[in-house]
């Protein structure tokens, strides 16, 4: 029975969240991989025995993906239905989506960037590769951040 703690429409928040997780750091994801796919076409032309090596942008962008999988899991998983699910939980969970979400979508915008213009760099000058792996780690930690929030979005069910 929906009460005004417990009201029909709160689970609509929580899925919303879930939503936003997947879509967004998917976003993020897929950009990153593109743009470091484009950079490491045109590099290949140069030097194609570099190729693997120049992977490791599209790898880490991928991974941006997997936090907001992670997060919509957890949120679905934690819904319920109306009767026990409460606003407060889907305003938490709504958070914890777009914390998840668009700090994934910023990560695999920088992921891709520094992907792209970073493996071209590295096909003419091999040093830069050690700082294109830094810019890389800084920038998926962008999106761990959002992960680490939304899971503390999700634990906090008091």
């Amino acid at each position: 029975m929906a009460n005004a703690e417990n009201p029909i429409y709160a689970p609509f928040f929580g899925v919303m969240g879930a939503s936003s997780a997947m879509v967004l750091s998917a976003l993020g994801a897929a950009y990153g991989t593109a743009k470091s796919g484009t950079g490491i076409a045109a590099m290949s032309v140069m030097r194609p025995e570099a190729i693997m090596k120049s992977i490791i942008p599209v790898v880490m962008a991928g991974i941006i993906a997997i936090y907001g999988l992670i997060v919509a899991i957890l949120v679905i998983s934690a819904i319920d239905g109306p009767e026990k699910y409460t606003l407060y939980k889907g305003f938490l969970h709504l958070g914890s989506g777009i914390s998840v979400g668009f700090s994934g979508l910023a990560a695999g915008f920088a992921i891709g960037i520094v992907g792209d213009a970073g493996v071209r760099g590295t096909a003419q000058q091999p040093r830069l590769y050690v700082g294109m792996i830094l810019i890389l780690i800084f920038a998926e930690v962008l999106g761990l951040y959002g992960l680490i929030v939304a899971i503390f979005g999700i634990v906090k069910q008091t």
